[in-house]
């Protein structure tokens, strides 16, 4: 097995986190491949690309998902890759358990959370 064992956990799918430098950089010591971006419209074209590279898993910042809603309903039905929002540096912004709350609404018929 490569050295990107954790980043392709996925069958030869990769693993990326996607934010500002200060949220991101820590997830490097846990072998997943980070790409920090200087604002919202780097973000938009490297999620893009990430899209295009089998990337099966993108965690991004809802610092930055709070300005790209476009390109995350882009790829909200589709199987990958999964767009995963978590806290930036600044903390939670309630847009990523609200993402969650509405994927189980739509799974189940019912809000269970």
């Amino acid at each position: 097995m490569s050295d990107k064992r954790t980043s392709r956990a996925l069958g030869g799918y990769k693993i990326g986190v996607l934010g500002d430098s200060d949220s991101v950089m820590g997830f490097k010591a846990l072998g997943l491949d980070v790409f920090p971006a200087a604002d919202a419209e780097e973000a938009k074209k490297t999620l893009h690309t990430l899209a295009k590279e089998d990337y099966a898993v993108i965690y991004l910042t809802e610092q930055y998902a709070a300005q790209m809603q476009q390109e995350l309903d882009r790829y909200k039905d589709r199987l990958t890759p999964a767009v995963i929002l978590i806290p930036g540096k600044e903390g939670s912004l309630g847009i990523g358990m609200a993402n969650v709350k509405k994927s189980v609404e739509r799974a189940v018929g019912a809000d269970i959370l």
